[in-house]
């Protein structure tokens, strides 16, 4: 009496290629960006990093603090920018649009790559979710083989229909339409109580 062989499922040294492949695709995104950076990006990703820092902040304070202590006159220093302090508001000023500029060019890159990263990540979702109605497809054609009739089960029949990206999307379209709708007409409700109430008065 000989035994039987278990059947060879799919490679597992593919399927964890694959998922390492899916990992690299995502965390190498930033790193294609990083490496075509212009130098004004660069400059500005340092600058935001720095401007982050604790340094920075206690920079500042050790700046305007000697800067008003100078220019008020303490110690016997010579005012050079007297109250209001023009010069300092100025540069201030300047130095915080400046900032604001690089601060919105990282975000700017972070928001596509973050975009970037949705798509791919969407593509591979996307993918497991045809890969899982074959094999429920393949489960079902067993189940019919065994005597179970899959008509009877619902829920199944439901799981063996392909995902339409499209009917979400329009479905979740019209849930934020009905939101605004509601939210509109709890507005114009208030209106109308607050009006009543002002007749009433």
């Amino acid at each position: 009496m000989t035994s039987e062989e278990p059947v060879a499922g799919p490679d597992s040294g593919e399927r964890r290629e694959r998922v390492v492949g899916t990992r690299r695709a995502v965390l190498a995104i930033k790193a294609e960006h990083a490496a075509d950076r212009s130098r004004m990006e660069i400059v500005a990703d340092r600058l935001t990093r720095s401007a982050s820092s604790p340094f920075f902040f206690l920079f500042h304070v050790i700046w305007f603090a000697g800067w008003i202590i100078w220019n008020v006159g303490a110690f016997g220093f010579r005012p050079f920018d007297p109250f209001p302090f023009g010069l300092l508001t100025m540069v201030v000023s300047l130095e915080a649009i400046f900032l604001s500029i690089f601060v919105l060019m990282a975000q700017g890159r972070e928001s596509q790559i973050a975009e970037l990263r949705e798509e791919v990540t969407l593509q591979v979702l996307l993918r497991s979710e045809e890969e899982i109605t074959k094999v429920l497809q393949l489960m079902a054609g067993l189940y019919g083989r065994l005597g179970h009739k899959v008509a009877e089960d619902h829920e199944l029949r439901e799981m063996l229909q392909p995902l339409s990206t499209r009917d979400i999307e329009r479905q979740l379209i019209q849930q934020i339409h009905r939101t605004q709708e509601m939210r509109i007409a709890r507005r114009k409700r208030k209106r109308r109580g607050r009006k009543k109430e002002g007749t009433e008065e």
